[in-house]
């Protein structure tokens, strides 16, 4: 088989995870790379030493050898470059999360969504961190059916990103469509279902406080609790804490219904794991039947390379290996599409919206508008 050629868009933090795992990937190679920070391309250049460095967008899309093109620039950039591609060259696409930042994207995103004549795969790795992924397949077994669920992640905060962007929620999108879209994204998925209305509180309440930027104080939510009813009668709730480095497990969601509750338990990132507490955790699914009682539990362990690979828990690998597929023709559409990218999104939106005006959002109020 030949080797499906990459053309990168954005080298930071994230790019560079994409780059360490696309290169343990077999008959792949990274053509074409679009990094203007040359902290950033000399960084990228380690892990892709035989890419070729360009100015811009244009200069990628005139490689000829471009199978796909990966997006991992900075949030506000995402519409603005896939319209770029769209009107040039467009092939198929795995584009960061989130999609979008702002409702004044959304008319371009929808053209593009109706129009874009090649698969657009919206990176959401929680999909497949592994713990994840057998929760998600065997989770309306253990339930019976998921009445109520739950996402719990207490992590560290924010990093630091070129131009400190992540700092600003009108270069972000804000904390709830930043860093949760992933995680409203999980409960569409989990539950088979869409959202009615939502229900939040959250603030600013340790993070980033002394900080400025060219005189500005970030302006970054550092924690909340987000409630969502979906049109099935199931519920779902968010809680975010993101002063919380100190935890045993980074991310823990757990569904319950009739029959039982599932549960699945993510460490962090190993980098972040103290050395004098010997090796980091595993991953667990934990099952509890209501009859008999008992819970049962297994630990999910995941390829030491690929946690070396990068911070999701091995995910952004087995998510190549999907999106290969598709850009080979061996599956005909991606599973996370613009669509799913745009709904996880809006929901973010709806949660920041019900946050500052202390109200529940009926989504219809942003579908409409959408």
């Amino acid at each position: 088989m030949a080797n499906t050629s990459y053309g990168i868009i954005g080298c930071g933090m994230m790019g560079q995870e994409h780059l360490r795992n696309i290169a343990l990937l077999p008959d792949t190679k990274v053509t074409v790379i679009f990094e203007p920070d040359q902290g950033m391309r000399e960084a990228a250049a380690e892990f892709a030493p035989h890419a070729r460095f360009v100015e811009s967008i244009d200069a990628l899309l005139d490689e000829p050898e471009l199978d796909c093109i990966l997006i991992a620039s900075p949030n506000f950039r995402h519409v603005e470059q896939l319209a770029q591609i769209a009107a040039k060259r467009p092939v198929p696409v795995l584009v960061e999360k989130p999609v979008f930042t702002d409702q004044s994207q959304l008319g371009t995103l929808d053209t593009l969504i109706k129009s874009y004549p090649a698969p657009i795969w919206v990176a959401m790795e929680y999909r497949y961190m592994p713990p994840i992924a057998e929760f998600l397949r065997s989770s309306k077994e253990a339930t019976g059916g998921i009445k109520m669920l739950t996402i719990r992640e207490h992590r560290f905060p924010f990093l630091e990103k070129v131009g400190n962007w992540n700092r600003f929620n009108r270069y972000a999108g804000g904390t709830f469509v930043e860093k949760c879209c992933h995680f409203f994204d999980l409960m569409r998925l989990t539950l088979g279902a869409e959202p009615l209305r939502v229900l939040a509180s959250g603030g600013m309440d340790v993070n980033h406080l002394d900080e400025r930027y060219d005189g500005e104080t970030p302006d970054m939510l550092d924690n909340g609790y987000v409630i969502v009813d979906f049109d099935n009668g199931a519920r779902a709730m968010l809680e975010l804490c993101m002063f919380a480095e100190g935890s045993r497990y980074q991310e823990e969601v757990s569904a319950v219904g009739p029959s039982g509750k599932i549960e699945a338990l993510v460490p962090g990132p190993g980098r972040f794991w103290p050395e004098e507490l010997g090796e980091p955790p595993v991953s667990q699914v934990i099952i509890s039947p209501r009859d008999p009682k008992g819970p049962i539990m297994r630990e999910i362990p995941v390829d030491p390379t690929l946690l070396e690979a990068g911070d999701h828990n091995g995910s952004t690998y087995y998510q190549h290996q999907k999106f290969l597929e598709l850009v080979r023709g061996e599956r005909s559409a991606p599973e996370v599409s613009a669509t799913d990218g745009k709904l996880a999104v809006l929901m973010g939106i709806a949660a920041q919206i019900s946050m500052r005006e202390k109200r529940v959002v009926d989504m219809s109020e942003l579908l409409t508008t959408a």
